[in-house]
């Protein structure tokens, strides 16, 4: 086969074939990725943090074919050449369902379902010209096993593990676009091994029968840098809280009729196109996309974090992010009680599984069975887990308002909650002291 290079910021040249790869990037259904940014919002807050889903997806092929061939090298063919042409569309099309905003829609509010199950993939990957290619191909039903977890567990973990090539692009390209420092050494793809007894990836951290502390060392960065990304970008409140703006008009549009489907074929500009023009009428719609446009970003007004206790952010967490009458109640409350305008205050709570799950990753560590990063009893990881914990934070966000007032939702939220508002300590860094 043939090779088609692509110049990517991150990896450099990217070599991928023109008969396999080339045939599915150059369908409409992945040109889409195109204009679907990679980290939502984040470009308000991060100006160049603009890429996108498609040079992602690029990337993380790139990196299945690295480790595929490092695997081979150390211990021989693990994979026919079907499986392996399943694996690297697999690792190309992994994010093919996703829609515009979609982890905020799907993850942080709970509008619609996640786009990785696999009713969504049997949307994506069996229709229009992207499932006739594949369908010629004879993947259409190897690709769907693998982005399923049906396949051989390898294949499925190459693409979508603890550590796999998903995660090993992303963090490289989140943090080179948001211009910040960190990264993760490329020696690591040399150590990724086959177990044959479970058909599972793993990380060989021994030589010998002894630990190698480095690769250990730097499985642990892989852990620091995720924590880093997540509490400077992903979880970033101004990121958050554009997310949930986008989040509040679209929710406002399911309401008026909007489905789920007529978000498949678009991009990040169209939807907001959508909102603004067929559902502008609605006020709030018009109120949040406007301000959205315009970088008027809703502040905080209300913060709890994890100091709550167990029990109780179980609770919240319950309420206001598995129930969505309960948030929709708490939100009309308070903006009645404040005389708000409808859309001028969101209430965003999110799940309490905040991620850290490189910690399990398996590695072997002596000649004996395959162990996980967590079980090492080290420090760092258990610190690094619990700081992952403790980004859970529920905010309540309103349109930016004079400092009397906003101390006024502070208090009306402190009623309605039933828990003083944790904002002030965290302005101040007493949370932290």
């Amino acid at each position: 086969m043939s090779d088609k290079i692509f110049r990517d910021a991150v990896h450099g040249d990217l070599a991928l074939t023109r008969e396999l790869e080339g045939a599915l990037i150059d369908t409409p259904e992945f040109q889409r990725l195109r204009g679907i940014k990679q980290l939502g919002t984040a470009s308000l807050v991060y100006p160049c943090a603009v890429h996108t889903r498609f040079d992602h997806s690029l990337g993380t092929c790139h990196i299945a074919r690295r480790i595929t061939a490092s695997i081979e090298a150390l211990q021989g063919p693990f994979a026919s050449p079907e499986e392996l042409r399943a694996l690297f569309a697999a690792a190309l099309l992994h994010d093919v369902s996703h829609i515009p905003f979609g982890h905020t829609f799907e993850d942080e509010r709970r509008i619609f379902p996640r786009h990785d199950v696999a009713e969504r993939f049997e949307q994506f990957l069996r229709t229009g010209r992207l499932g006739r290619t594949l369908d010629a191909l004879g993947l259409t039903r190897p690709v769907q096993s693998i982005l399923c977890g049906t396949s051989r567990p390898v294949l499925t973990d190459i693409v979508s593990g603890t550590v796999c090539s998903d995660l090993l692009d992303y963090l490289a390209r989140d943090v080179y676009f948001c211009g910040l420092t960190g990264g993760w050494d490329e020696r690591l793809l040399r150590m990724f091994r086959v177990d044959p007894s479970t058909d599972r990836l793993y990380i060989e951290a021994q030589k010998n029968g002894i630990i190698r502390e480095d690769v250990v060392s730097e499985v642990v960065n892989l852990l620091r840098l995720r924590y880093f990304l997540s509490e400077r970008v992903y979880f970033h409140h101004s990121k958050t809280a554009s997310g949930a703006m986008i989040s509040r008009a679209v929710e406002t549009a399911v309401n008026a009729g909007l489905q789920l489907e007529t978000l498949y074929s678009l991009r990040d500009d169209q939807l907001l196109w959508l909102l603004s023009e067929r559902y502008g009428k609605l006020r709030p719609v018009r109120r949040l996309v406007d301000a959205v446009s315009a970088h008027e970003l809703y502040k905080r007004a209300y913060v709890l974090t994890r100091r709550v206790g167990p029990e109780r952010q179980k609770a919240l967490v319950d309420t206001f992010h598995y129930n969505r009458a309960a948030r929709e109640e708490a939100e009309q409350h308070l903006t009645r009680r404040l005389r708000l305008k409808e859309g001028e205050l969101i209430v965003y709570c999110p799940a309490a599984r905040m991620s850290g799950k490189e910690a399990s990753v398996p590695l072997r560590i002596d000649n004996g069975p395959l162990r996980s990063l967590g079980t090492l009893s080290m420090p760092e990881v258990q610190s690094l887990q619990e700081k992952h914990r403790d980004l859970w934070k529920l905010y309540v966000f309103v349109a930016p308002l004079s400092a009397d007032r906003m101390r006024a939702v502070g208090a009306a939220c402190e009623a309605w909650f039933g828990e003083v508002n944790e904002l002030p300590a965290l302005q101040s860094g007493q949370l932290y002291l």
